[in-house]
């Protein structure tokens, strides 16, 4: 008897790794183990029945029962042992000789296969190999059993080296002594412990900006955020989202002061900044309103009498304009850095993975001591 399962994973098994990467969810059918689980171990064989015997099917029946009780049988592996007790002594014989080891292999193909959602590109080469030529048992039970694990710390060791090269300081250190730690170490530093360093390295990176931003919005947004013992998710999102958008509205407010009673050509470039992009609102801080004012400076200028042309020349060289001779610089910083210098990532709170709530006010409360000594020093200096 050749089942229809066997025969679609034995086909599956000879596709391009390609194919087998898109495609994860053949797997995922009732009749697979559950993720993480090993197949149940095969039975032996038995020795051809004696037929002097009379209790032999009695026997093979006790042992098919004993197959599909195991906690990891498949689903297809009990509903194929349940029908060869239906069908008699020859197909309970066949089951056990023939059918288990074929449905085992099927089983760990399966297993193996639910390993690609997670894996890592070493894994996922390894994964594709031994489908398309692991033939036998042991194979695919070597793979399953051992090298896996073993694809799937190489893995780890890039991702963790990649972070060293790109983290801030708290990441390095973390991330070093992971490497040179157990496979454990540098899994459970994956999942978690790179997110409670990253949380450090975010609240250096909110002291560095508390100190540097003279916009009340922003500055007060911090205070309430670290008022409320962030979690690293919550300071991740805040340096990646929402200090952009408490910087432009710190950027609108200096810019309306700016233009507030100001000359023709500020008044109408301070306009334009406002009606346009938090880029141009930048721009417009950082060099567009001396432009403008330059511009009113020259046409104020240019409309002065020349000396002996009547009036007071005295006057006339000396009055200026109270337009030109304001000044405005608002918040001028485009882009905030990140850990080490670095500019902030801009893939959101969603493409990290996992992050850590529970228990991180904890485990943050020694950075927020930064934010306080910074605004002390700038306290002293303002003094």
């Amino acid at each position: 008897m050749k089942f229809s399962r066997i025969a679609a994973a034995v086909t599956t098994a000879a596709l391009a790794p390609a194919v087998l990467m898109a495609s994860p969810a053949f797997a995922a059918g009732p009749d697979a183990p559950a993720t993480g689980t090993q197949p149940a171990p095969t039975a032996p064989d038995q020795a051809v029945p004696d037929p002097t015997v009379p209790d032999q099917a009695e026997e093979d029946r006790k042992t098919i029962l004993a197959i599909i009780a195991h906690p990891m049988a498949s689903e297809f592996m009990k509903e194929a042992g349940r029908k060869a007790i239906a069908d008699g002594p020859k197909a309970m014989r066949k089951f056990i000789e023939v059918d288990q080891h074929n449905i085992r292999m099927d089983d760990y193909r399966i297993a193996i296969l639910r390993l690609l959602p997670d894996a890592g590109p070493g894994l996922k080469e390894g994964v594709n190999k031994v489908l398309t030529h692991g033939n036998t048992i042991e194979k695919l039970r070597h793979f399953y059993d051992v090298t896996q694990h073993e694809l799937r710390d190489d893995d780890n060791k890039v991702e963790i080296s990649r972070l060293i090269g790109t983290g801030g300081t708290g990441v390095k250190e973390a991330a070093k002594k992971a490497l040179k730690g157990t496979p454990a170490d540098r899994a459970e530093f994956l999942k978690t412990g790179r997110y409670l360093a990253q949380a450090q390295d975010d609240l250096v990176e909110l002291a560095r900006i508390d100190e540097g931003w003279d916009g009340p919005i922003l500055t007060e947004a911090i205070s309430k955020l670290m008022d409320g013992s962030p979690t690293p998710a919550e300071l991740r999102h805040f340096l990646e989202v929402t200090q952009y958008e408490l910087r432009d509205q710190d950027n609108r407010v200096a810019i309306a002061k700016i233009i507030d009673g100001a000359g023709p050509e500020l008044l109408k470039a301070g306009r334009a900044a406002l009606a346009g992009t938090p880029a141009d609102r930048t721009e417009f801080l950082k060099t567009g309103q001396h432009e403008a004012r330059a511009k009113d400076k020259a046409a104020k200028d240019k409309e002065k009498p020349a000396p002996g042309k009547g009036g007071d020349t005295k006057d006339n060289n000396t009055g200026t304009g109270t337009a030109t001779t304001g000044t405005g610089t608002g918040n001028t910083t485009v882009t905030a850095q990140g850990n080490n210098g670095a500019p902030l990532a801009t893939t959101g709170a969603g493409d990290h993975t996992t992050l850590i709530a529970g228990g991180a006010g904890t485990a943050l409360v020694a950075g927020a001591g930064l934010l306080l000594a910074a605004r002390m020093r700038r306290a002293g200096a303002e003094g």
